[in-house]
């Protein structure tokens, strides 16, 4: 049977978009091409109408009066970027007179309109991963989706690296089961491996094409000129931030982004004290209250701001047409963010985009240079993805239960044929299942974990069908920190303003002062899980912890700064930065990718061991303990470490004279596995498995549960496992989760390999030049208040001349 005919575009679009003085790109005629094709992943720059390009096959099927029932299903990342495509793509439909329905469902949408979307669901509706789940555990889930024909997965690449992709993707196999011919499109600007995100995307063992749109010009990307240099350690770019505003005044709207919401509240808390233009600037990030961030998102839309200081919540896909610069404050750790970044800047086609990076601290100088050049050389950093996690998998075998009986057959092959679960195999399947119906061996005698039943005819149906409703409660895979809400105390119940980690709050007494929403508020009490404030403006904060990425550089990334060290010179950096980088190569070595480099000397009255390994955050702190462990067992009284993306830096009482011994690999995976089974990590990571997978319930009807609720039920469970089912499925999972995560072992394991053999030892008679910052990063000087900065500096300035640098 030849291939339906290609749909041509609806004659109000074709006189709408000649009216806008437009063309079709032709990566926008090539998508409506091939509007049939089973799965289709474009690769198209930003500002290059790749949404458009999603969007037109849609317009072109359903025409200019449309029967109803959902057509389109359009995925997204983040609630803003929902909430900014139905703007933009209700414009054209309106105002060609198209009788097409768009609308947005999110964790911002009424319970009302929720409701009304399932009975009477519009032709296009934009949503996310967890309403998507959310969707189909409802028992009239198949009439819902009766006649949907396309999912459009928007910025694909940012869903394929989280388990909120594995979600999404064992909610689409669901969802093919339902209607079978179902269309998917994958969207995204930036993608490191295309073939593999083709993978992620298609329903296996059907293939996904690629249409490779033009790249269109390079960006205009350089580091931002300053008259004060970067400090030597922590930062947050303060120092720049009259550089900053110049850059802000020269351009039409900025945005500012920052790696953690608590770096961004600080930043924007000094950019507004020294902002004495009074220029209209705004902040943007997910602990913020949703009043707030909707008004800063429409008076950006409005063209009303003149900067925006954020984080990822702004990351993807917003087109805000007035941003003609983007700034980086702080190292990117990882290049395919900051090209998405970047991207955000002249959000047109064929327009370079421009953007400037501020590195926080003398290091980041390094690392921002080594960004650029990755960037230059075109490549794009990314893990492998690994097998679809198995936490989620019990979730949807739950959700599927909601939503009515079903065959553990039917459900093993439609599991499987999402790509990230294609090498499931069966008895693994089956230990899902077992653990979704009875709890496991251990916990088969508690009423409370007996959820499914497996009726005569074989078909699973939930035990209860009441739990449905608890199910639904506890669907999604983020796991934040536990949050209280932060609002004003006043009579009428306060103006919401964001929430701090329930730990943070636990740390307040009346009359603590701190930052949210670039207001400095005053801690009043807690008021049934709410945080009562009051503003204040007369005293230093103290800093709100908000929960937030703390990015670790990539392999990539650490790779080109060791290629970097190999140059005898360094024209391309500060002359400062080449000077420093000479004094260490002088007094010690520099690090290099196939050796380890460790120092050992003496300051005051410790001695330090550093380990070179830039291996990231996660995997050097990991290290750390588990060389602080081996130092135990060699006698040598270690006290404490500290970790950054490059190194780690151990001290004790005793000097370490063979630290090669430290790291040879013999029997780590088996120090690791005990270290790390009765560990705080472990348990951590129990708990977040045991959240997602159902064991451990969120939400209650009426009430919510406390993160020390959670936390005391989660570390119960675990002991138990432990000692009576220590193969039980979840503990399965958590030591997957914890190698691979928190901790990073793998990348432990890399970089052993690599040095296996081959460790350089200086012994120095002082501090070097590398290692100064880390005993900065160690807080060892106990300063606070307004002249915090300057004691910083000062220590630093004393550190970096006792380590040969002069003043």
């Amino acid at each position: 049977m030849p291939a339906a005919p290609p749909p041509s575009l609806p004659n109000e679009i074709t006189r709408w978009i000649a009216a806008q003085g437009w063309a079709l790109h032709p990566h926008q005629r090539e998508m409506l091409a091939r509007s049939q094709d089973p799965a289709l992943l474009l690769i198209a720059p930003t500002g290059g109408g790749k949404t458009l390009a999603g969007f037109l096959p849609t317009l072109a099927e359903l025409g200019p009066a449309p029967p109803p029932g959902l057509h389109t299903l359009y995925i997204s990342p983040l609630k803003a970027l929902a909430a900014d495509i139905k703007r933009n793509l209700r414009r054209p439909i309106e105002e060609a007179g198209l009788a097409i329905r768009v609308e947005d469902r999110t964790g911002d949408t009424s319970q009302t309109q929720r409701k009304r979307q399932r009975a009477d669901p519009p032709h296009i509706l934009l949503t996310t991963p967890e309403s998507l789940a959310l969707m189909l555990s409802y028992e009239d889930a198949a009439r819902t989706f009766a006649g949907v024909q396309r999912v459009i997965v928007d910025e694909i690449h940012a869903l394929a690296e989280s388990k909120r992709g594995d979600q999404l993707m064992l909610g689409l196999a669901r969802l093919q089961s339902l209607v079978p011919g179902l269309r998917r499109v994958g969207l995204s600007a930036t993608v490191e491996d295309p073939p593999a995100i083709a993978r992620f995307l298609a329903r296996h063992p059907d293939p996904c094409d690629i249409l490779l749109a033009d790249p269109g010009p390079a960006p205009d990307i350089t580091m931002l000129q300053t008259d004060e240099a970067p400090p030597w350690s922590g930062g947050g770019g303060r120092y720049a931030i009259p550089a900053i505003l110049q850059a802000v005044k020269a351009h039409k709207t900025t945005l500012i982004f920052h790696n953690t919401r608590a770096q961004a509240e600080l930043f924007f808390h000094a950019l507004w004290l020294a902002n004495e233009d009074a220029l209209p600037i705004g902040i943007h990030h997910g602990s913020l209250s949703r009043e707030q961030r909707q008004r800063v998102e429409a008076a950006m839309a409005e063209g009303a701001l003149r900067a925006i200081v954020c984080t990822g919540s702004l990351d993807l896909g917003i087109d805000w047409g007035d941003v003609d610069l983007v700034i980086q404050v702080g190292a990117p750790k990882n290049v395919k963010r900051l090209v998405q970044r970047i991207g955000r800047a002249n959000h047109r086609y064929n327009a370079p985009s421009k953007a400037l990076l501020v590195p926080a601290n003398r290091f980041e100088v390094v690392e921002c240079h080594a960004a650029l050049k990755t960037m230059a050389d075109g490549k794009l950093d990314g893990e492998p993805r690994a097998e679809g996690p198995r936490d989620v998998l019990c979730q949807h075998i739950l959700a599927v239960a909601a939503a009515g009986p079903f065959d553990a057959d039917a459900l093993f092959a439609e599991v499987t044929s999402a790509g990230a679960y294609r090498d499931l195999t069966r008895p693994a399947f089956d230990d899902c299942l077992e653990f979704c119906a009875t709890g496991g061996y251990a916990l088969r005698a508690y009423d409370r974990w007996q959820r499914l039943l497996h009726r005569p005819d074989g078909m699973w149906q939930l035990r209860d069908p009441r739990a449905a409703r608890q199910i639904r409660m506890n669907i999604g895979t983020i796991i934040d920190t536990e949050t209280l809400k932060v609002r004003l105390k006043n009579r009428r119940g306060g103006t919401p303003l964001g929430e701090v980690e329930e730990g943070f709050a636990a740390t307040l007494t009346p009359g603590d002062t701190f930052l949210i929403g670039g207001q400095i508020v005053r801690y009043e009490g807690l008021n049934e899980l709410t945080v009562e404030v009051t503003r204040r403006a007369d005293k230093q904060p103290k800093i709100a912890t908000f929960m937030g990425t703390k990015f670790a550089t990539s392999t990539q990334l650490s790779h080109t700064i060791l290629e970097m060290f190999r140059q005898p010179d360094w024209p391309e950096l500060p002359s400062a930065t080449c000077e420093w980088l000479h004094l260490q190569r002088k007094v010690s070595k520099l690090p290099e990718a196939d050796r380890m480099l460790m120092e050992t000397f003496g300051h005051e009255d410790r001695q330090y061991l550093v380990c070179y390994g830039f291996a990231g955050r996660n995997a050097q702190q990991t290290l750390g303990l588990l060389l602080s462990q081996r130092m135990e067992l060699a006698g040598l009284a270690p006290i404490g470490f500290v970790a950054t993306d490059y190194a780690t830096m151990l001290w004790g009482l005793e000097e370490v004279r063979d630290p090669a011994a430290l790291v040879r690999p013999d029997g780590l995976r088996d120090s690791f596995e005990q270290w790390l089974s009765g560990n705080a990590v472990m348990k951590r990571t129990f708990r977040a498995a045991a959240i997602i997978a159902g064991l451990i319930d969120r939400n209650t009807p009426g009430r919510r549960k406390t993160g020390r609720q959670a936390t005391f039920s989660s570390d119960i469970l675990y002991d138990t496992l432990l000692k009576y089912d220590p193969d039980h499925v979840l503990m399965q999972i958590t030591r997957e989760e914890a190698r691979r995560g928190l901790v990073d072992f793998g990348r432990i394991e890399e970089l052993l390999a690599r040095t296996t053999g081959r460790v350089d030892h200086r012994r120095l008679d002082r501090i070097s030049p590398l290692a100064a910052p880390l005993l900065l990063e160690r807080g060892t000087v106990p300063v606070a208040g307004a002249a915090e900065d300057r004691l910083l500096a000062q220590a630093a300035e004393a550190l970096m001349q006792e380590a040969g640098l002069p003043a």
